[in-house]
């Protein structure tokens, strides 16, 4: 079973311990992040990277990987786990493909966001999600820093795709998804 697998390991902040340069952001339930690492290990085993790192933050609830694997690719392989097999999913709540990781301050965000960006169609709309943990920077101040970078459309409702920006203390990571790239294992599981 894949209690026996190893947890966790690393750290990289005093605030927000986790592999720096994390590509999947894991959300569990609070106080459950060792099982949730032991889990997310064994899970990308069984997807096909036994390299995988990953590690728990110091954010509740909170886990970060490191896969070889395309990130998106990977949520894919997961979701399809999930359907074959959803006893596996004890743990593990939501997979958020992170394609940067940049510092958290607005101009490294804007930066990265720029480059993604650039993978927007010219008839696609868009949107920009933020969640922030331990930082003093605003949620309207990233997204205002984020859409002047980005020449297309906005729709809040139904975009084509989104501008994720995942603050974790000194660390963002940033992401561009359409809407079904995320693996939600309630959603997944109806």
């Amino acid at each position: 079973m894949w209690r026996s697998f190893p947890k966790c390991w690393g750290s990289f902040d005093r605030r927000v311990k986790g592999l720096e340069n994390f590509n999947l952001l894991i959300s569990t339930w609070r106080g459950k992040e060792s099982l949730a690492c032991s889990e997310t290990w064994y899970l990308l085993k069984e997807v096909g990277d036994p390299e995988a790192q990953v590690d728990r933050t110091s954010i509740r609830g909170l886990v970060v990987a490191r896969t070889r694997l395309d990130a998106v690719e990977t949520v894919e392989k997961l979701k399809a786990l999930l359907a074959e097999r959803p006893e596996e999913f004890r743990y593990v709540l939501k997979v958020i493909p992170i394609h940067e990781v940049v510092p958290a301050n607005l101009e490294e965000i804007a930066a990265a966001s720029r480059k993604l960006a650039s993978k927007i169609g010219a008839e696609e709309k868009f949107k920009v999600e933020v969640e922030k943990r331990y930082t003093s920077l605003h949620r309207a101040e990233i997204i205002e820093a984020v859409a002047r970078e980005v020449n297309r459309k906005v729709d809040l409702k139904h975009p084509d795709k989104v501008l994720l920006i995942e603050v974790l203390g000194s660390k963002a990571g940033v992401s561009l998804l359409k809407p079904s790239d995320i693996l939600s294992v309630a959603k997944e599981k109806i």
